[in-house]
């Protein structure tokens, strides 16, 4: 399946363990469309099983936005009934549903690290799936908002669950209610984004952060992460167990035995992710 003028609305780039995925739709300041959406779903399944990948990085294409969320031409339509289904990404929107929540990883639990180099305008169901990552890098330059209230709609791609988790309540609620814009300042002092940077360095920020985890043992990296989600909203005692298993599994693997060799000899760790 094509794209307009025959070019993938998503990218795909392997750096060593590193997956890039770069929504690839600039002039439409990378807005979701029924392709991207499939696409994204379909490369985020390949990057969970793919042992070799440790660590996805996901942008967008240009220096204006990382995504302005869904289409309202394409995608937002199509959803309401008020387009039909044209082209075979048209008709897998419709048939399965839950290509959408694959999408934004939403009822996903993918246990490798994914940052967001957020490269502009990060809106709607953009800032939906930033929310589903782990690390945030963003350009000094990038506006962050949630406007479906303006347009009477909701965001239904877990924004209503996960903002107010991860700044406070009543600042994620202005922004939900008001659909109005953060800049970039603003949205690393309440904590929803780890850096700010120059837009030139956002990719390369993202890509060294990267490279560093994926130099880490992946049985302890993913172990960490899986950890971290389980736990969320458990009790302390809960949350200790969930902490108990994981040191169960990363101590009974490979790279647990390599990693204090290799401090011990004096040289680079060589994991293999066992």
């Amino acid at each position: 399946m094509t794209t307009d003028n025959n070019t993938p609305h998503l990218l795909e780039e392997i750096r060593g363990h590193v997956l890039i995925l770069t929504m690839n739709r600039p002039a439409a300041r990378n807005a979701i469309s029924p392709e991207m959406a499939c696409r994204l779903a379909d490369a985020f399944h390949r990057f969970d099983k793919d042992d070799d990948l440790r660590v996805l990085v996901l942008t967008g294409q240009g220096d204006k936005a990382f995504s302005s969320g869904g289409d309202l031409a394409l995608m937002l339509p199509l959803l309401t009934g008020a387009r039909l289904p044209v082209t075979a990404w048209d008709h897998r929107v419709i048939e399965d549903r839950n290509v959408l929540d694959r999408s934004a990883l939403r009822n996903v639990q993918i246990d490798k690290p994914i940052i967001s180099a957020v490269n502009g305008v990060c809106m709607a169901g953009g800032m939906e799936t930033m929310l589903a990552t782990d690390i945030r890098v963003a350009a000094d330059t990038a506006v962050f908002g949630l406007p479906e209230a303006k347009r009477g709609l909701i965001p239904f791609a877990g924004a209503l669950v996960r903002l107010p988790r991860q700044m406070p309540q009543a600042i994620a609620m202005e922004l939900l209610l008001t659909g109005d814009t953060i800049d970039a300042a603003r949205a690393q002092a309440t904590g929803l984004v780890n850096h700010v940077v120059p837009q030139a360095e956002v990719l390369p920020t993202a890509l060294r952060l990267a490279q560093s985890i994926a130099a880490n043992g992946p049985v302890a990296i993913q172990q960490i992460k899986k950890t971290v989600r389980l736990s969320s909203g458990a009790s302390l005692d809960d949350g200790y167990v969930l902490e108990d298993e994981a040191k169960a599994v990363v101590m009974r693997s490979e790279d647990a035995r390599e990693g204090p060799k290799a401090f011990i000899e004096k040289r680079q760790a060589r994991f293999s992710g066992r």
